[in-house]
Formats: structure tokens, sequence, C-alpha cells
């Protein structure tokens, strides 16, 4: 009899203690989960991107950009319904962004240009890093999409004052002047190297 009895009272400890366990992962479980909802929502309401030039002039200049358009088209397309989507989209949008590097307009193929896009690659790369790291940093997430935003708006700017600036008509006799100034500049002086050790002549 003591041994039906301790027997049922080790049943009865061993079935709370179960209980008591799946109790505790279900309240886990529910809070990781509106964990995770807090995140999504926070990446969700933060991501927006500038994917419309800020002047018409450089938008009609950009046509025959390919990658340009492509890279464009990538962003404007918001991600929906689960983290995954938006991992998926950081990652198609970082491969957009590495193809800016190839055929840019040779009006456009400047260092100021070529500066920009680096900046704005390694924004982007950023972004897709901590976008698929294991406990997301919204916060992170969000800043940086201000930031790529930021970068998207200088180099618009730049491609803007290029434009404006191929506009401005050059006066008469400036383009070989420029021409010169670049030739003399690639010619090596053929003086020799002044000796120290001789003295100067007053």
């Amino acid at each position: 009899m003591k041994y039906k009895i301790s027997l049922f009272l080790l049943l009865t400890t061993v079935l709370f203690s179960c209980q008591n366990e799946n109790e505790k992962r279900l309240a886990e479980n529910a809070k990781e989960a509106k964990k995770k909802e807090a995140i999504f929502n926070n990446i969700n309401k933060g991501w927006t991107f500038l994917d419309e030039p800020i002047n018409e002039i450089s938008e009609s200049q950009l046509n025959s950009w390919t990658e340009w358009r492509e890279f464009n088209k990538e962003i404007g397309e918001k991600p929906r319904k689960t983290i995954g989507a938006f991992q998926k989209k950081s990652a198609a949008i970082s491969k957009k962004a590495m193809a800016l590097n190839n055929n840019i307009p040779a009006q456009f193929n400047q260092p100021q240009i070529k500066s920009r896009i680096s900046i704005l690659i390694t924004k982007i790369k950023m972004l897709d890093l901590f976008i698929h790291l294991s406990t997301i940093p919204d916060d992170k997430v969000v800043f940086l999409i201000q930031e790529i935003n930021k970068e998207l708006i200088s180099l618009e700017r730049q491609m803007d004052k290029i434009v404006e600036k191929a506009k401005i008509p050059k006066e008469q006799g400036e383009e070989d002047f420029l021409r010169m100034l670049d030739t003399t500049r690639a010619i090596p002086s053929s003086a020799p190297p002044l000796d120290k050790n001789i003295p100067k002549v007053e």
C-alpha cells in the first residue's frame, strides 16, 4: 500500500513538473513571438527608401544606366509579411548596389561619384549584415535605412551638379587651355634636379 501511495505521489510530482515546464516554455515562446513581432513592425515601419530621382535632369541622363535603374527598382519594392522577406530583399538590394560600379555613364564616371557609390555600398552591406543576425538590432536597421537615404540624396545631388556644370557654356579658348594644362601636367620636368651642395650665385 505504501508502495502504491509513494508511486502515486511520484507520478503526481512528475506530471505537475511537466505541466509547469510546458507552461514555462509556452510563456517563453509567447514572449519570443511578441519580441519578433515588435522587431518586424519596427523594420516594416522604417523600411522606406528614396527610389525616385530628386531632379529630372539627372533622371533623363540616367536612363541609359541599366544598373542604376535596376537598383532603384529593387529598393522601390517593399517586402511584406515576414522578416525572411526583408532578409531576402536586403540581399537583393546589396547585389544590385554592388553592380552600380559597372557601366557608369562617362559623364558620371568621376571620383566624386565613385566615392559616393562606395559609401552607399558599404552602408547597404551593413544593413544586409544586421538584418541577417540571429537577434536583429531593429533600431540599427532603421537607422541604416535613413543613412542609405542620405547617401542616395548626396549621390543624386552630385550627379545634378555634374549635369548643371556641363550645361554652362565654355568661353572661347577655354577648351584649349584646359587641354594644355593636362598636357603640361603629364610631361615630367626635363630640368636636372638641383644639387644642394652647389652654392647659389646671387
